[in-house]
């Protein structure tokens, strides 16, 4: 470092000027960027550790039974053992928007103790009422306004998807439930006698019930399909989610699993009467029943990838911003 003391390179003070030497530039990324840095930290964690487990244990506590009988209908049911899935998976979408996460400062909201207070209102509704659905879903609402109070809208905003993604998990209502499935029971069964028709095979409907020459179909509720359009939606969702699809795509791809899975349980139920006409009774019971729903199933996910594949040619992927 060349220091000279010539008037020429001296300032008003008389002080040396340093030649060939410039104050290094720092990078975004440097050292530089620490105060930054802490800020962002200081406001991401903002909410102390007492409080946060103060709030967790209250929500467990809060919470036990109504979860605990949850987790035993997805045990018992099997048309909602998916819900063991869904919420490691929604912790994964979380987990996903980290670095967006990490960009934003806390505004903590007080609307989330409104929505907080609205869903525990819920939560002792639905216990007093018997009303499991309304007692489940309170969760969700507790959880998004938690989110609101202690962070703010900006991260809810980032989080709506993985806490919305939550109610797949919660069986529908008895009342919706029954409303939906008499309806796909009653078209798959139109299906399997248009289908049995169609190759000669004789046969007499009475609603949901299919009278063969060798024995008697009943469509049952759980062959209405139900089970498949939710588990098709949630891994519409999941391929959405880790394929980058944009908002738009993910609703398309979330609709199309309907007419997919309600075409796939209409196929079964025929290919089941065509089996047990010309095999017997054995064909469409125990192993080979089950076997078949599972097949379909196949088919149907496949189904859903080629709509996905050929989605793509026309609308192409694109980064999510919500």
């Amino acid at each position: 470092m060349l220091f000279v003391p010539d008037a020429r390179h001296t300032n008003g003070n008389s002080r040396p000027t340093q030649l060939g030497c410039r104050r290094p530039r720092l990078s975004p990324g440097g050292p530089g960027s620490c105060r930054a840095c802490a800020r962002r930290r200081s406001s991401l964690s903002s909410p102390s550790l007492i409080v946060l487990s103060t709030l967790l244990a209250a929500v467990v506590v809060t919470y036990w039974e109504v979860g605990g009988a949850l987790v035993g209908q997805w045990v018992a049911d099997e048309n909602y053992s998916h819900g063991f899935l869904i919420p490691p998976v929604a912790a994964y979408f979380a987990w996903k928007r980290r670095a967006r996460l990490q960009e934003l400062s806390c505004a903590p909201s007080a609307w989330g103790v409104t929505i907080v207070a609205l869903s525990l209102i819920m939560l002792a509704a639905g216990v007093a009422a018997a009303e499991l659905f309304v007692a489940r879903a309170s969760f969700v609402g507790v959880l998004a306004g938690s989110v609101l109070f202690l962070c703010g809208w900006q991260h809810l905003r980032v989080l709506a998807f993985p806490i919305a993604f939550l109610f797949l998990m919660i069986p529908p209502p008895e009342i919706l439930f029954n409303q939906v499935a008499l309806p796909l029971q009653l078209f798959a069964s139109q299906a399997g006698e248009l289908t049995l028709r169609t190759f000669g095979v004789p046969v007499l409907r009475d609603g949901n019930v299919l009278e063969l020459a060798s024995m008697r179909l009943e469509v049952a509720e759980a062959c209405s399909g139900i089970r498949s359009i939710v588990s098709l939606l949630a891994f519409s969702l999941m391929l959405g989610q880790f394929g980058g699809c944009s908002t738009r795509r993910l609703w398309m791809l979330a609709l199309s699993t309907i007419p997919i899975a309600v075409a796939a349980n209409a196929t079964r139920v025929a290919a089941t009467g065509l089996a047990a006409h010309s095999y017997g009774r054995a064909a469409a019971e125990g192993f080979l029943h089950t076997t078949s729903g599972l097949l379909v199933f196949g088919v149907a996910v496949f189904t859903l990838l080629l709509f996905d594949r050929a989605m793509s040619r026309v609308t192409p992927r694109l980064p999510r911003t919500t």
